[in-house]
C-alpha cells in the first residue's frame, strides 16, 4: 500500500500497458509505422513496456530527451522539434552513435547543418497544415525546394514530410476532427505526389492523440507519432479520445480544509503539481483544472466522481464538491485526474505504481 502524505503522482500500470497495446494494434492494422512520442512519460522504464510490444523507434521533443533515451539503448530517434543550432555539439555526439532524425523548416538551418554536421542525420521537413505553430506552409513549394536544395545529402538524408495537427485539440466534435485529419492528409499526399519520383521512400508522418485515438489512420499515411495516449487525461476525455477509465495517472492529494458553506475542499496540490492547464467539460461551469475522484488507499475510482478542481494557486487546489453525499474531511486523500498528463508528469518527475514501485524519469 502507498503511504501518501504529500501530492503523489500514481500510475496504474495495467491501464498504461493496455493503452500502449491498443495504439500499437491500431497502427499495425493500418500498416502505419508506429513511432510513439515519449515526451508524455519521459521514462526509460515505461519505454521498456513499448519495447515489449515490438516498438523499435521513438519520437522525443528535445536533444536532452534524445540523449536520455539513447543512453537507454534506443537507436532510432526523431527529435520532433525544430533544430536548435546551439546544441550542435550534442547533436553531433548523438549522430555518431545512433540514427537521429531532425526537423528542418528553413534554408538557413539546412545550410548550417550541411556544413557543421560531423555524421549523417535523417531529416524531415516540418509542414504546417493548419495548426500555425511552426513549419513550412504546405503550399509553399518554393521554400520546400530551397530546403531540399540546401541539404547536403552526404550529411542530411531526406526522410519525408512531418506535421502535427495540434488544431485537433480545438475540434468541437468528431466531424470537425475528421475534417482536420482529412485536410492534413490531403495536403501531405499532394507533397508526396510531387516529390515521390525523386524520393521514392519518403515518409508522411503525423502524430496527434485525438485523431490517432478517435479515427482510422488515413490511407497514405506512413507513420504515426501520438504521445499523450500512454496516460490520456481529462482534456482527452473532454475531446472524446478516451473514457475516464482509460486515464492511467492520478495525482493523489491530501485534503487540508473543508468549506461546507461553499461546498469546497482545499487540497495540498496546486499549479506546481498539476500546471494551470484547463479544459471545458459539460456540465461544469467555466474552466476546470482536474476531476476529483475517490481514493481508497489502494486505487482511485473513476466511478465515484466527487467534483472538479475549480481553481489552483501555487500549492492550493480548490475542489468544487458536486457529489451530495461526499464527506471529505481534513486528513483524507483524494485523487485528481489531471487535465494535461504531459505537464503533470513533467512537474512531478516520478511515478508511483499502485504497488508502491517508484518509476524514475528523465527529470528525477
Amino acid at each position: 500500500m502507498l503511504n501518501i502524505k504529500t501530492p503523489t503522482l500514481v500510475l496504474d500500470l495495467g491501464i498504461c500497458r493496455q493503452n500502449i497495446r491498443q495504439m500499437n494494434v491500431k497502427a499495425n492494422e493500418s500498416k502505419a509505422f508506429f513511432r510513439p512520442h515519449f515526451k508524455t512519460h519521459q521514462s526509460a522504464a515505461i519505454g521498456e513496456w513499448f519495447r515489449e510490444e515490438g516498438i523499435s523507434a521513438i519520437t522525443v521533443s528535445s536533444v536532452s530527451m534524445a540523449e536520455y533515451f539513447a543512453n537507454h539503448s534506443w537507436k532510432d530517434i526523431t527529435i520532433a522539434f525544430p533544430v536548435n543550432l546551439l546544441e550542435l555539439d550534442k547533436i553531433n555526439e548523438l549522430a555518431s552513435r545512433i540514427q537521429i532524425n531532425l526537423l528542418i523548416e528553413s534554408e538557413e538551418t539546412a545550410n548550417f547543418l550541411s556544413k557543421k554536421l560531423l555524421a549523417s542525420c535523417g531529416f524531415f521537413i516540418k509542414i504546417d497544415t493548419g495548426y500555425h505553430r511552426t513549419g513550412i506552409d504546405s503550399g509553399d513549394i518554393v521554400l520546400i525546394d530551397k530546403v531540399l536544395k540546401s541539404a547536403n545529402p552526404a550529411k542530411l538524408h531526406f526522410k519525408g514530410f512531418l506535421t502535427h495537427s495540434g488544431n485537433s485539440y480545438h475540434a468541437k466534435n468528431k466531424a470537425e476532427l475528421q475534417q482536420i485529419s482529412q485536410h492534413t492528409t490531403n495536403e501531405l499526399l499532394k507533397l508526396k505526389k510531387k516529390y515521390q519520383a525523386k524520393f521514392p521512400n519518403l515518409i508522411l508522418s503525423v502524430g496527434d492523440t485525438p485523431t490517432c485515438s478517435q479515427l482510422q489512420i488515413p490511407e497514405g499515411i506512413d507513420e504515426i507519432r501520438p504521445g499523450n495516449f500512454v496516460f490520456y487525461d481529462v482534456m482527452q476525455f473532454a475531446l472524446g479520445s478516451c473514457l475516464l477509465e482509460n486515464i492511467a495517472v492520478a495525482l493523489v492529494c491530501p485534503v487540508v480544509a473543508i468549506h461546507t458553506n461553499r461546498s469546497e475542499a482545499v487540497i495540498y496540490g496546486g499549479a506546481i503539481h498539476l500546471s494551470k492547464e484547463h479544459a471545458s467539460l459539460l456540465p461544469y461551469p467555466g474552466p476546470i483544472f482536474g476531476l476529483a475522484v475517490s481514493w481508497d488507499g489502494n486505487k482511485w475510482d473513476t466511478g465515484n466522481l466527487l467534483g472538479f478542481v475549480k481553481a489552483l494557486s501555487q500549492e492550493h487546489g480548490i475542489i468544487k464538491i458536486t457529489k451530495t453525499d461526499c464527506r471529505l474531511k481534513p486528513g483524507d486523500l483524494v485523487a485528481i485526474l489531471p487535465v494535461h498528463s504531459c505537464l503533470t508528469g513533467q512537474l512531478m518527475r516520478k511515478y508511483y505504481t499502485l504497488d508502491g514501485e517508484v518509476i524514475e524519469t528523465l527529470n528525477s
